[in-house]
């Protein structure tokens, strides 16, 4: 482990580092664009280890700093709001994020970014969605597993900011392995608001939604290709949900 991987570990290097990226980011989350946020109630009262949080993608880096700004928030019992936020003064820590290596090495920010708790993995897909390989590599598994050992971890089963792609088999493995507290989570409008890396402003006024929902009840005797399906439909990505947007998009134009 090199020294950055061991820095991303220490408390208060992570605090400081979600302080200068909360107070950067806050104003375009909450000033620039309206940030609607509900079901926090089931954040309450989740054990400190072994919380999955499973989410929709839009963009690289705003989807999951939102998280960390909401997480906070909670921490200060605060309720489907961000308001004044006093909560970087003591952040919510305890959560690492899942991001791909090539992703988080892209630039200075990215790298920085990365400090604050990234578990990077190599992607196992092509740009066009295709698969490289079935799964995750094993040493991947083993760093999200560690990481859910003592903290919550927030993943994108998607690995992708395309709406509606495959979830990943390696998020089922993971959930089967580990039987975590899985949340999911369903998120709108960044990728109108931002653009693909999340840095830079595509449309200011856009709503961003983040909805957590209650937790997912899984059978664990079911296959990880079986819990993958149940959690993309939790997280509004799954063929249903994909019908459903085509079948309201045709009404929109019969109109």
């Amino acid at each position: 482990m090199n020294v950055f991987e061991k820095l991303k570990h220490v408390r208060i290097v992570r605090s400081v580092i979600y302080v200068i990226v909360g107070a950067v980011t806050y104003p375009g989350l909450v000033l620039v664009n309206s940030l609607r946020i509900e079901g926090t109630e089931h954040l309450k009262n989740l054990p400190r280890r072994n919380v999955l949080l499973v989410s929709n993608h839009q963009t690289y880096f705003a989807d999951v700093i939102t998280f960390i700004h909401i997480l906070c928030a909670v921490k200060w019992r605060k309720e489907n709001r961000l308001g004044v936020p006093y909560y970087l003064l003591n952040p919510f820590t305890n959560v690492y994020f899942v991001a791909a290596e090539e992703t988080m090495n892209g630039s200075w920010i990215s790298r920085l970014f990365k400090m604050a708790g990234a578990l990077t993995v190599k992607r196992t897909w092509r740009s066009d969605g295709t698969e490289i390989r079935r799964g995750l590599d094993p040493s991947d598994t083993r760093k999200i597993n560690r990481a859910l050992e003592r903290s919550w971890v927030i993943t994108f089963p998607q690995g992708t900011t395309k709406p509606f792609a495959p979830g990943r088999k390696g998020t089922g493995y993971i959930i089967k392995n580990n039987r975590p507290v899985v949340i999911p989570v369903v998120i709108n409008g960044f990728w109108r608001a931002f653009n693909k890396k999340g840095l830079v402003f595509k449309k200011k006024g856009s709503l961003l939604s983040v909805k957590f929902k209650a937790p997912l009840e899984i059978d664990y005797s079911l296959s990880a290709e079986a819990i993958v399906e149940q959690v993309m439909d939790a997280i509004e990505q799954s063929k249903k949900f994909m019908l459903m947007g085509k079948h309201h998009m045709i009404r929109a134009i019969d109109k």
